[in-house]
């Protein structure tokens, strides 16, 4: 049986981490999720590194959810880092966070975000907002090659 593609989901939040699953799962979303707490433990897990090491990082997730508000290492510095290496350059990247502040918008665009999401309040708002996502990140994109 083939490996079900992975969905990075980088959030603190255990509530939030919940509210993601159940959403995911509700909207018959079938990709393994794979949760990071913090910021390090992202970057360990894109890279291989850390408690991570030994990963096959020649399978990058296709979808990574990230929060801004992260503790170790923030969203932010967590897409910076992304973006500078070339092995994750082009993943896709989604941030899902609750800021709505505008320089947290601007910030992820100009270090490469590929979406950004404000994270609804209403539960119903939250399950069509994760259905949309996975409908357009999960179905119809086209992700880049992996370069081996």
């Amino acid at each position: 049986m083939a490996q079900k593609d992975v969905i990075l989901l980088v959030e603190d939040n255990p509530d939030d981490e919940v509210l993601t699953r159940r959403a995911l799962k509700k909207n018959d979303i079938p990709n393994e999720v794979v949760v990071a707490r913090d910021g390090a433990e992202a970057l360990d897990f894109l890279f291989g590194s850390g408690a991570h090491a030994g990963r096959d990082v020649a399978k990058p997730p296709q979808l990574v959810l990230l929060d801004l508000k992260l503790p170790k290492i923030d969203g932010l510095e967590v897409l910076r880092r992304l973006r500078a290496d070339a092995r994750t350059r082009l993943q896709p990247v989604v941030i899902l966070t609750t800021s709505n502040e505008e320089r947290d918008v601007v910030a992820s665009y100009e270090l490469g975000a590929n979406s950004y999401i404000r994270k609804p309040v209403d539960f119903e708002q939250f399950m069509e907002a994760v259905r949309q996502l996975g409908t357009y990140w999960l179905v119809l994109n086209v992700p880049p090659p992996v370069k081996a």
